[in-house]
């Protein structure tokens, strides 16, 4: 059985990950992609456009289905070598979180529902994965 994962990441941080196939967490921990496996669906949550910024986005930026291949290392230059998982992605809009606060298990009822999002990458069930697909436009294949 497959898994549903979010995972936490700025808006520009995803767009680089869609663009290229790949989704990186945690600042490029490998701990949190072990976690995560082939055929398992992903879902970034933005807070923010940028990295760092105070700007507040509020979103699900991307979604997809992890690829088969293992976590691996990519150098970036400057000394940062972050673990990755290549990612298929799906074609989607961006949805914001808000509207969809009282559908999500993890979120309904909380006042404090950001607090979900600290870690990086957040366990969901199917259900709630499908209400943000659904939220996103998502064309999301069977998943097994």
């Amino acid at each position: 059985m497959s898994g549903h994962w979010i995972a936490v990441a700025s808006a520009e941080h995803v767009r680089r990950g869609l663009q290229d196939g790949f989704m990186q967490v945690c600042h490029g921990k490998e701990g949190p992609l072990k976690r995560i496996k082939p055929g398992d669906g992903v879902i970034y949550y933005s807070p923010t456009e940028i990295f760092g910024g105070k700007d507040r986005l509020q979103a699900f930026t991307a979604i997809g289905m992890v690829q088969a291949e293992d976590a691996y290392r990519f150098d970036m230059g400057e000394g940062f070598v972050p673990w990755r998982r290549n990612i298929g992605w799906f074609d989607a809009t961006e949805a914001e979180i808000r509207p969809l606060l009282d559908r999500l298990s993890f979120t309904s009822g909380r006042q404090n529902w950001g607090y979900q999002f600290r870690f990086g990458v957040l366990a969901i069930s199917p259900e709630d994965f499908d209400v943000i697909a659904g939220a996103m436009h998502a064309r999301v294949p069977h998943m097994a």
